[in-house]
């Protein structure tokens, strides 16, 4: 008896021949994490990305099968993330200018119990129009020093309630948000990206732009000071060369006396110099 063919859903099918198509047409891939990303960040960067990317979050198992197929070179390195919820980006854009543009547009939300810190959190000292009551265990319990001035408490010093890399709990968390603090930097990051073959890291695409430019910068100089060194001629050095080069001239035709016309003034200034000296040595 014939084994019949199995009949996957329109829906599921389309999405299938949709992944095949972006991976063929679009030069990046880029496999985002999706645990811990609110729906509010990834309706900010579908925005946008509207013009120059494709973004799906589909069930791993159809993404292997879809990518599989369509015979991009290093994909197998990809698949092998596909783990938990994630995110494909399709792409033309250089990885790096994705992870720069999706690290430009991530915002401060306010935390929640569990959210763990991206970076110290900070209450600074001052008013914080809150009156006196239950809230003044609460500060007491998170360690954040109060005084009551005009019928409403205020922060004492600037005080870090919580580390970068710590959980931060539900107590702190109503603190906070009592106070206004949004403390958690919120976006999507690269996880993995494959171009051309080639597969970046999170941390490879971790780039220190003031760093890169400075280092640009210092390459830069030491290139032109090579050049100018050892006289070759380039667009960027030919104008100190011969701008090094007449001040060596100018200094050879004085030294040497030679009496060029950019020079004469100074050689008679200096022979009329040479001549008091020694009219005074021999007391004419």
């Amino acid at each position: 008896m014939m084994q019949e063919a199995r009949v996957y859903p329109e829906k599921k099918r389309l999405m299938y021949e949709r992944l095949k198509e972006y991976a063929r047409h679009y030069k990046v891939i880029a496999l985002v994490k999706m645990s811990n990303v609110r729906s509010m960040q990834l309706m900010q960067i579908r925005k946008i990305l509207a013009n120059d990317a494709k973004m799906i979050m589909v069930k791993n198992r159809l993404a292997v099968k879809a990518l599989l197929e369509a015979g991009i070179k290093g994909v197998d390195k990809l698949i092998k993330e596909l783990e938990g919820q994630n995110l494909l980006i399709f792409t033309n854009m250089n990885p790096f200018k994705l992870q720069m543009l999706l690290d430009k547009n991530k915002v401060y939300l306010p935390a929640k119990g569990g959210d763990v810190a991206s970076e110290d959190i900070v209450v600074p000292a001052g008013n914080t129009g809150l009156a006196p009551g239950p809230i003044l265990s609460e500060f007491r319990e998170a360690k954040i020093p109060t005084k009551i001035e005009e019928g409403t408490v205020w922060i004492a010093k600037d005080t870090v309630v919580a580390r970068a890399g710590e959980t931060i709990s539900m107590k702190l968390a109503s603190i906070l948000s009592k106070l206004g603090i949004k403390p958690i930097k919120a976006g999507i990051s690269i996880y993995l990206a494959l171009e051309d073959g080639l597969i970046y890291t999170s941390n490879d695409l971790k780039l220190n732009i003031e760093e890169y430019r400075k280092s640009l910068e210092e390459a830069y100089s030491n290139a032109i000071i090579l050049a100018v060194n050892s006289a070759y001629p380039t667009k960027e050095s030919i104008g100190i060369i011969i701008s090094k080069a007449y001040t060596n001239a100018l200094a050879l035709t004085l030294n040497s006396a030679y009496p060029a016309k950019e020079v004469i003034n100074e050689l008679l200034m200096l022979a009329n110099a040479h001549a008091d000296i020694l009219a005074k040595r021999l007391n004419l």
